[in-house]
């Protein structure tokens, strides 16, 4: 968790010495807007077709901002009870940053 670019992208570092890649990283915030900026400035990750199965990301366009990062978490794998805590820190305005690698 992070709450804001500066403790975003330390995080980001951690886990790179970690030995994860940047394609191994994923942030998520309630704003759409601010979500990409941070993948650009950070090259991390969005979940997108290789970790969602097409027809759930054709249905995101369709679904409520938390339907939406709900579906992308469980689609990295994450379970209901870590998907409730992630969007409980995005309600306080907190950036969410995941590092695993899908297989």
């Amino acid at each position: 968790m992070a709450k804001n670019g500066a403790e975003t992208k330390k995080a980001i570092e951690t886990f790179l010495q970690e030995g994860f890649t940047r394609n191994d990283i994923y942030l998520f915030t309630y704003n759409r807007e601010n979500s990409k900026n941070l993948m650009n400035i950070t090259g991390t990750s969005d979940v997108g077709l290789a970790e969602q199965h097409i027809f759930d990301s054709i249905a995101n366009v369709f679904r409520s901002r938390e339907e939406e990062l709900r579906k992308k978490m469980h689609s990295l794998g994450l379970s209901e009870i870590e998907i409730k805590q992630c969007l409980e820190r995005m309600d306080r305005g907190d950036i969410v940053i995941i590092a695993l690698k899908v297989t």
